[in-house]
């Protein structure tokens, strides 16, 4: 159910910037002279459908460098450690739950948290957020 998540912000971040981008470069086009040609012939044509498809190409590019290739890499690392969590592992929650792996069985693990000895809760595994290392 988790493991595709959608940022929803960025997402409608990056869809506002890209119709503001949109407008913004059509209102453009539509303020700039027509060019004067020479016997009445007509320009256009493919010359004229990729300069004007070309700004939307060049922020696609950006938004795909800037938003979803580093969302992506941060989805398989995360994918990663998730797969390498192991017994005695020192991790926190997307809750903000610390505690320390004490049996992994499947896609469900438990957990043994630091108020009292006997406190343990079993987890989804897609809910660790991180591992602590160093303490």
């Amino acid at each position: 159910m988790f493991k595709n998540r959608v940022y929803p912000v960025r997402y409608l971040l990056s869809c506002g910037i890209y119709a503001v981008a949109c407008l913004l470069s059509n209102e453009v086009y539509a303020l700039t002279p027509a060019p004067k040609n020479a016997g009445g012939a007509q320009s256009g044509g493919m010359e004229s459908m990729f300069t004007s498809l070309l700004p939307l190409v060049f922020i696609f590019v950006i938004f795909y460098f800037l938003l979803i290739r580093p969302q992506s890499k941060k989805a398989k690392e995360h994918k990663k450690m998730l797969e390498n969590l192991k017994r005695g592992d020192k991790v926190i929650t997307t809750g903000g739950i610390e505690g320390i792996i004490e049996e992994v069985d499947g896609d469900r693990m438990v957990l043994k948290i630091g108020i009292k000895e006997d406190i343990r809760i079993r987890i989804n595994r897609n809910f660790i957020a991180d591992i602590r290392t160093g303490e």
